[in-house]
């Protein structure tokens, strides 16, 4: 099912990029931080944008991947907003209340956000990681859970503390 999870995150991407490089590069970035954590963790690491940013449903997921990853997706998915800050609110609250077997897209949202800020540090992309660095106490307040996956908010936590 990843590899099918992949070829359906691709299809519905299709064009789209990630800043100067294709979509696939977040995919495989995002996918590749979530290795230690599964086959579900990867497969909803490939399909975690595609409900917010392709024309692909919360009912197109569930009906090919199923509940669990349908769940994750849609908890992983902004609601619409003016704003990127209203967006994230309510997103940051929707997290917040998240437990048991859907805390894989707690997993999922530490893997995406760490792969989007050492593109940024890798790219020099300051104003953006300027956002992510001032989001980061809510942020982390939602999402973090003690044990889930600590390796990633050690880094995430730590890149966030210097400027890149």
């Amino acid at each position: 099912m990843l590899d099918e999870a992949r070829s359906f995150a691709l299809t519905a991407h299709g064009s789209q990029m990630y800043g100067d490089r294709p979509y696939a590069f977040h995919l495989e970035a995002v996918v590749g931080l979530l290795s230690p954590y599964g086959a579900e963790a990867q497969i909803v690491g490939y399909l975690h944008d595609v409900v917010e940013d392709t024309g692909v449903s919360e009912s197109d997921i569930r009906e090919r991947f199923g509940p669990l990853i349908a769940d994750c997706v849609s908890l992983l998915t902004d609601s619409p907003g003016a704003s990127r800050a209203e967006r994230k609110a309510v997103t940051y609250a929707r997290l917040a209340k998240v437990s048991g077997a859907t805390e894989l897209a707690l997993v999922v949202k530490a893997a995406d956000r760490l792969a989007n800020v050492r593109c940024c540090v890798a790219d020099q992309r300051r104003r953006l990681w300027e956002v992510y660095r001032s989001e980061h106490p809510c942020f982390r307040q939602a999402a973090y859970r003690d044990g889930l996956c600590e390796s990633l908010w050690m880094e995430l936590d730590a890149l966030l503390q210097v400027s890149p």
